[in-house]
């Protein structure tokens, strides 16, 4: 039985223009934004990339209303910024792609991964507890020491064990796994890779999150990091000539769900790879960002190419809400574990937008 959500809140704060005056433009897919809800729940951290550096913005959660405008519109209220501040700890030489953050193991420091345009990768280990205390950092270069053009790149860490992490360089086509600074695989893709997302399914699993999609080209190709065969590829969907995926996500029943130039959400079973559902033209521009909902992964939200997001059920193909940014997305990201978005503008606003259980708003 599905559960239905609501909106908790939509807030809408600004990045003080002394900290980041003129963001830098990145790729096409907005991946330069991670958050971390920290405790009590009273503020959250977004670490934002932008140029070669990574700037961390506390917001305020306090709690608010929500308002609602024409076709389930959510209207933003604004939000303090506690404390923003550089994250000394990134020393790129070219521009971020992508920023992630896991939790580590004592919930008393989170990791944060950021991958800049030649696919050098920087792990760092920062505490939650206190403002400066160093912690464990490491980097890694591509095995062509960055050598060629630069690219989209992208970053996911293991569902399981933080210390594994993927790395995908779109020009390159290929993809990078490591363990901490050391290098396992590197998977050779056909066509551009432009989104990576570990499986999340429990037949895969078994204790070890090993199984990876990937959005590459119109393909959407499943790649097992415990086999050799055919290049660790053991699955290739082909969607619609000519029309790019990119993005690409999973749910934690297994579901894995696809979108870009058409327009349209694709979900497939994890066991057989024939599509589920397909949601056409669920967005008025091309679909850049896709996450599951933790609380039902019967709905997934749907980040289009401009500042539009939206959330629905993809089997009814049914739109529940939507709200909007005041310019394109730079950065977009759900929380892992609950159903907390954050996204970035060119502007230089950032909105955090929280959905609940329905019936929790009842009690």
């Amino acid at each position: 039985m599905a559960r239905m959500l609501e909106a908790k809140s939509l807030r809408k704060a600004l990045i003080p223009p002394s900290l980041l005056p003129d963001p830098s433009p990145a790729h096409l897919q907005p991946t330069r934004l991670a958050l971390h809800v920290n405790d009590g729940a009273s503020s959250c951290s977004a670490y934002v990339a932008s140029g070669c550096r990574v700037y961390k913005i506390e917001i305020s959660m306090e709690d608010s209303t929500v308002s609602k405008g024409k076709e389930s519109l959510l209207i933003p209220v604004h939000a303090q910024v506690i404390n923003s501040s550089v994250v000394d700890r990134c020393p790129h030489r070219s521009e971020i792609q992508s920023v992630v953050i896991a939790e580590g193991d004592d919930y008393n420091f989170l990791i944060l991964g950021t991958v800049d345009s030649y696919g050098h990768l920087i792990i760092s280990r920062l505490d939650t507890t206190a403002a400066d205390i160093d912690r464990l950092s490491y980097s890694v270069l591509p095995r062509d020491c960055g050598i060629g053009e630069g690219s989209w790149a992208g970053i996911c860490f293991s569902l399981i064990h933080w210390s594994t992490v993927a790395v995908a360089r779109s020009f390159c086509k290929s993809i990078d796994v490591y363990d901490q600074d050391i290098h396992l695989r590197n998977l050779r893709t056909l066509w551009y890779p432009s989104s990576l997302s570990f499986i999340q399914s429990s037949m895969y699993c078994n204790g070890d999150s090993s199984v990876l999609a990937v959005a590459e080209g119109s393909q959407l190709s499943v790649w097992d990091l415990r086999t050799n065969h055919n290049g660790g590829c053991i699955q290739r969907v082909c969607g619609s000539i000519g029309d790019l995926i990119y993005s690409v996500c999973s749910s934690p029943s297994g579901e894995i769900a696809v979108g870009g130039t058409d327009r349209t959400v694709t979900v497939y079973d994890h066991r057989r790879y024939f599509f589920l559902s397909r949601w056409v033209n669920c967005s008025k521009y091309e679909i850049t960002g896709l996450s599951f909902s933790s609380i039902d992964s019967a709905y997934i939200y749907v980040q289009g190419v401009d500042y539009e997001v939206m959330c629905g059920q993809w089997r009814e193909s049914e739109k529940a809400f939507s709200f909007r940014g005041d310019s394109n997305w730079l950065g977009f990201c759900k929380c892992a574990n609950r159903d907390l978005l954050a996204g970035w503008c060119d502007s230089g606003s950032i909105f955090i937008a929280d959905f609940v259980p329905k019936q929790y708003e009842n009690l």
